[in-house]
């Protein structure tokens, strides 16, 4: 095996990821996954208006029954 020279990639960075997107979607949605995150709006680096957001993606299943026993809120 040979090192790269400084500043160059080996030719392996550039092959196709292993994964499909396809794939990697479905693994996701099966398990499911939270976003989170804090956005924050300053001025002269006084904070004035923080938000925090928290966003869970993930598949819906028949299989699974509803929590709800009178056929759910709609």
């Amino acid at each position: 095996m040979t090192t790269a020279a400084w500043g160059t990639a080996p030719a392996e960075a550039h092959a196709p990821i292993g994964v499909p997107l396809v794939d990697l979607l479905d693994r996701v949605l099966a398990t499911g996954v939270v976003i989170s995150g804090d956005v924050v709006i300053a001025i002269a680096e006084v904070p004035l208006v923080r938000l925090s957001l928290h966003a869970l993606l993930s598949s819906v299943n028949e299989r699974v029954p509803a929590p709800w026993t009178d056929g759910g809120p709609l």
